[in-house]
């Protein structure tokens, strides 16, 4: 390969610098003398399959990178390592076998199946896309970083290496990405500059540069010694003047893109966090959240109002909490948020819930049941009569399993009610209704008139006083299923809960028929699933129960664009079934403590979350790690 060790050579000679970060000065013209701009330039080259734009290349003139002749302009990426001679053909026909099967990037397949090395690609790309390479500077200082969020930097791989007169120089793996530069540009209001990075290189630092970014700031929090005294935010602010700048179609776009982007990413909430002086944007993606943007403070102010006023609220309403409803509409999906917001020190907080009904699994099947839990509560379901509860913290999917467990008894000869805070998914043939305690209309109270409207089925979204539990007990005595939900650790916590507020031992032990503990546990990602063995004596001290097999297999997720390099992508529930048998109803009926009423449903079969999140791991479904997050001993 003398042809390959020339092109190293060559570029060696004519590359620029790689020790430092390459800037991107401004030098009268708006284009930097280190990369082309990535509209006109080398980033469209890289989108157009080759074909050259009217940049600058690397070397700062204008024409065709080092190293290449004109007649290699407009190529394709293989077209040029294969005409070097970098791969050969047969070489190339196993990539592009490769590609077909897993959709990878070209130039990652190639160093993978060891045909060309990181170093060697990368020349390749810079040569061919007419874009510098670099190496990282030891450190980057904390305000460039701030520039592109840790999330951001992780999902597109990219980070900001550089800054000079407004523009930004951003590395990257992939420099056919133009929408992690339109990206960046966007969020920045920079001109962005690609730059080319070893992919195992940028990856380490993306991590530890964010890594000290945090340490560091954390430093200066513990080290200061005063305090600035907040001042009134918003003091004086002319309510038109603010209607009118919610209106801005700047504004208007910055507000769609938020929300359209939560969307896209399968968040279940949003979040909009003001602090002294900036505004934090954050996404709930699978339970746990995720740093999306930082706008300018400045436009605080105005995307709060412009939410307020997509949600029907009083913008000029800044010192009691509000809450409201936006429509949505992505496509052909209709998409309902519901918004909350509270006045907090530096501004407005604002949560938005996205209760998207497409997104709504009803399928019990689907939900995540082992066979046994499964039949235990499909049966109990189909009593005439008796109270089933969902427990669990808020976010544990307990709203689903009622409303999959009202699609599969509901039909035309049965009445169906739902007493809800808020209604969050609109059923057809139920008639739901919201609790206002502003108007008087309680649980407490609707309950008690939906009790003559002769229902069969009454679904009660929570049961938070004395009134509410007795009215619910009550009514599955008298010949109604009442489904409803609880806020306890476990399913035996329950009846204890039940029993503090007031409801008489032998009532509730007539009236329960079923408990049903629940959480989310995140899943392997599909993509980027790896197997490893493990000794099964190593799971025993967190509840697994040999079965003398020695090495078993599970599995973990590599990280890759798909799962935003967590591993894990998507949720599952895991239940802990606890059906009130004769010998459970004569424990509650004596006031049994939680630890008895435990130990009797475990020796009748009772499988607890734990041991539902161990069989979950040893399926291959999640992780060690997840399974110690969301469950206790």
């Amino acid at each position: 390969m003398n042809l390959k060790r020339g092109i190293d050579r060559e570029w060696a000679r004519k590359a620029p610098a790689a020790d430092a970060p390459v800037s991107a000065p401004a030098n009268g013209n708006g284009h930097g003398d280190a990369a082309t701009r990535h509209a006109n330039g080398a980033a469209a080259n890289a989108a157009g399959n080759g074909q050259t734009g009217n940049g600058h290349a690397p070397n700062g003139r204008n024409g065709h990178g080092a190293g290449e002749s004109p007649g290699q302009v407009g190529r394709r990426l293989s077209d040029f390592i294969l005409g070097e001679g970098l791969i050969n053909t047969e070489q190339f026909s196993m990539v592009l076998a490769e590609q077909k099967k897993t959709n990878d990037k070209l130039a990652g397949i190639v160093v993978r199946l060891g045909f060309m090395t990181e170093e060697q690609m990368m020349h390749a790309q810079s040569l061919h896309y007419r874009i510098p390479s670099v190496k990282f500077p030891e450190s980057i200082a904390a305000e460039i970083l701030r520039l592109v969020p840790g999330a951001i930097a992780r999902k597109h791989e990219v980070l900001p290496i550089g800054r000079s007169a407004g523009a930004l120089t951003l590395a990257m793996v992939d420099p056919t990405n133009l929408s992690a530069v339109d990206d960046v540009a966007f969020r920045t209001g920079m001109r962005v500059f690609p730059v080319i990075c070893l992919p195992s290189v940028l990856r380490a630092a993306i991590e530890t540069s964010y890594d000290h970014a945090r340490k560091g700031l954390a430093s200066a929090l513990s080290d200061a010694e005063a305090e600035v005294a907040p001042e009134e935010l918003h003091e004086g602010i002319n309510l038109n003047e603010l209607r009118a700048s919610a209106d801005q179609v700047p504004v208007v776009r910055l507000v769609n893109m938020i929300l359209l982007e939560g969307i896209q990413r399968g968040a279940s909430d949003i979040h909009l966090e003001p602090e002294e002086k900036t505004l934090h944007v954050r996404y709930r993606v699978d339970g746990l959240l995720q740093d999306v943007m930082t706008p300018a403070k400045k436009l605080e102010p105005a995307i709060v109002s412009r939410l307020k006023i997509m949600a029907n609220l009083d913008i000029a309403e800044r010192r009691l909490p509000q809450d409201g409803r936006i429509k949505f509409r992505e496509a052909s999906r209709e998409i309902d948020f519901r918004v909350s917001i509270i006045p907090a020190l530096f501004g407005e907080s604002v949560v938005l819930r996205i209760l998207d009904k497409s997104a709504l699994q009803l399928d019990m099947a689907q939900l995540g049941f082992d066979p046994r839990g499964l039949e235990e509560f499909q049966k109990a379901i189909k009593s005439p009569h008796g109270m089933i509860v969902v427990t669990g913290p808020t976010g544990s999917g307990k709203t689903t399993t009622l409303y999959s467990a009202l699609s599969a008894v509901n039909s035309p000869d049965i009445h169906v009610l739902t007493l809800e805070d808020p209604v969050e998914y609109n059923l057809p043939r139920v008639n739901q209704v919201q609790v206002n305690d502003e108007i008087g209309l309680t649980f407490a109270a609707a309950l008690r008139s939906f009790l003559r409207h002769d229902p069969d089925v009454i679904l009660v979204g929570e049961i938070r006083d004395q009134e509410t539990a007795a009215i619910a007990s009550r009514a599955a005595l008298t010949g109604h299923l009442v489904l409803t939900t609880l806020h306890t650790n476990d399913a035996a916590s329950s009846v204890a809960r039940l029993l503090d507020m007031a409801i008489p031992p032998f009532l509730l032990a007539s009236s329960l028929r079923l408990v049903v503990a629940q959480r989310l546990i995140r899943k392997v990602c599909e993509e980027c699933k790896r197997a490893h063995e493990v000794d099964e004596s190593t799971l025993v001290d967190y509840g697994y129960v040999s079965r003398g097999v020695g090495k078993i297999t599970l599995y973990k997720g590599r990280g890759c664009a798909v799962c935003t390099h967590s591993g894990l992508k998507g949720r599952v529930a895991i239940y802990e079934i606890m059906p009130i048998t004769r010998e459970i109803k004569a424990l509650v009926a004596q006031g049994a403590p939680t630890a008895e009423i435990c130990k009797v449903a475990r020796d009748q079969g009772m499988t607890t979350l734990r041991e539902a999140a161990l069989g979950k791991l040893i399926a291959g479904v999640t992780t060690l790690e997840e399974v110690l997050r969301v469950t206790s001993e």
